[in-house]
């Protein structure tokens, strides 16, 4: 099974980013695509958390063990696949990239394309430029409350219907090496 996602800033209007990848795929997989696809250093401590329909955080999955509380399940990106977490269309995700002020990008599975398989994460559509990774202390505002970011509450971000199923497994293979989605 095939996954796509959509990848959006509150910090960047025409930031996006969607990414291809396949279901048994891990956390770590998608991290790196997503590093990748904005061009930021891997050196940075970044975590993923599962949301609920109102962005609210809900399970936390690291980088790296941080096991700081032994009654609640920890969750390593390496460690989980994708399937694991994610089952339907529109589930959300926050990822973020900068841990001390809480930055952050919001992932939507925008579509799940059952019988499709990939060995690697494709970038299939690339749009604005990202924000930057890391902020001097003189930018921080730590009011700032990035979950209620007012562009999530546009449905017509995610309306872009695109149905993987009509391309053929042969047709699958110039669908990733193209980007079919930069005219969409």
């Amino acid at each position: 099974m095939v996954y796509r996602f959509i990848v959006l800033s509150d910090e960047v209007d025409n930031f996006r980013r969607d990414i291809i990848i396949d279901s048994d795929a891990t956390f770590y997989d998608l991290h790196e695509a997503i590093l990748d696809s904005v061009n930021y250093t891997k050196d940075q401590m970044t975590s993923f958390f599962i949301c609920d329909d109102d962005w609210a955080k809900k399970t936390e999955i690291t980088l790296v063990e941080m096991d700081s509380n032994p009654e609640e399940d920890s969750y390593v990106m390496e460690l989980v696949h994708l399937r694991d977490f994610i089952e339907e269309e529109r589930q959300k995700l926050i990822y973020v990239f900068e841990y001390l002020t809480d930055r952050s990008f919001f992932i939507e599975l925008r579509e799940i394309v059952p019988g499709k398989k990939l060995e690697k994460a494709e970038v299939v559509r690339s749009d604005g430029k990202a924000p930057v990774q890391q902020t001097n202390s003189e930018e921080l505002d730590f009011t700032a409350n990035t979950a209620s970011a007012s562009f999530l509450d546009d449905e017509d971000l995610f309306d872009d219907e695109i149905n993987l199923d009509e391309y053929s497994d042969e047709d699958f293979g110039d669908l990733i090496d193209g980007n079919p989605f930069d005219n969409y």
